[in-house]
């Protein structure tokens, strides 16, 4: 089924392709300059340190769904061997198999593509099973260093979780923006919490995936407009799952990383990042999300810290 025309009017609004350049394969990333990045470390103030990712465990996220993305597998390859003979220091050794989109991760920007395009007009054709993302693979994305500003949409309507039929709409973002007393403003790394990570942490990894709330097709226009360098949430899925246009399946997707250049995150758990920030009375700090680079790679594992 192709894509409606209401996602078509939204790609050109949102679009960036030649902003930075046409050869750029960074989108949105470009956002965070030096002086940006000298202002978020300015902000620190009690050096607090909050953790953002999941363990990397065999009976993680993942639950088979998505075909070929699977939780570690962990295995050991040495166990206190003496290599240089007996008597020597004994070593030990792990190697580890998963998807790289399996827990807390960043999406590359050629994560997803439509209409045979990538970021920038890149053919989606340049993505090979050899190779990988020839452009725009998550290596490409350099340090990801800003500032970070949490959006608590649930602590901002008073509940402790969204309803998982709930779209985040750019309303509700400008009403956690007010709670919060803060102005995103450009290169800032936005997290959305809807407070579903609680289903997965409770153990319920089904109910983790769906029904999901998460972010609405008209949301990436709220982002555009601001210059946000990136987003990340508390989701499996990013966006509302189900979608809440009937049979348009990861239109969030398609117009944050393709149209827009801008790289997203899912699996973060925000839930300290909550109590945080409201023990706090802010809900800005430095963050720092630093990918694995992954030549070729369409996402990759991060553990991301916001530093208060």
């Amino acid at each position: 089924m192709p894509l409606p025309p209401e996602f078509h009017e939204i790609a050109r609004r949102v679009n960036n392709w030649g902003r930075w350049g046409a050869e750029d394969e960074m989108g949105t990333l470009n956002l965070i300059t030096d002086a940006v990045v000298r202002e978020a470390v300015a902000g620190v103030r009690d050096g607090r340190r909050v953790p953002l990712a999941l363990p990397l465990r065999q009976d993680g996220v993942q639950t088979g769904v998505i075909p070929g993305r699977i939780n570690p597998l962990h295995t050991m390859v040495q166990i206190n061997q003496e290599l240089f003979g007996p008597g020597t220091v004994a070593c030990s050794d792990d190697a580890v198999t998963f998807g790289l989109q399996a827990a807390t991760h960043w999406d590359a920007l050629t994560h997803v593509s439509h209409s045979g395009k990538l970021y920038n007009g890149r053919p989606a054709a340049t993505i090979t099973a050899h190779g990988g993302a020839e452009f725009s693979g998550i290596d490409k994305f350099g340090p990801v260093v800003s500032r970070g500003v949490l959006l608590d949409v649930a602590r901002a309507k008073g509940l402790d979780r969204l309803d998982g039929s709930h779209a985040v709409t750019p309303e509700d973002l400008a009403e956690a923006e007010e709670f919060a007393g803060v102005t995103v403003r450009a290169g800032d790394i936005v997290l959305v919490r809807t407070g579903q990570i609680q289903v997965y942490l409770a153990g319920d990894r089904h109910g983790y995936g769906y029904p999901s709330p998460g972010l609405s097709v008209r949301t990436p226009e709220w982002f555009h407009a601001r210059d946000v360098a990136a987003v990340a949430n508390d989701t499996l899925t990013f966006e509302i799952f189900p979608p809440e246009i009937e049979d348009l399946w990861l239109p969030v997707h398609a117009l944050d990383l393709v149209e827009m250049g801008m790289p997203q995150g899912q699996n973060w758990n925000l839930e300290e990042l909550s109590r945080a920030c409201a023990q706090a009375s802010r809900h800005t700090f430095l963050l720092s999300a630093m990918p694995e680079p992954f030549v070729g790679g369409t996402g990759t594992p991060v553990a991301p810290v916001a530093i208060l």
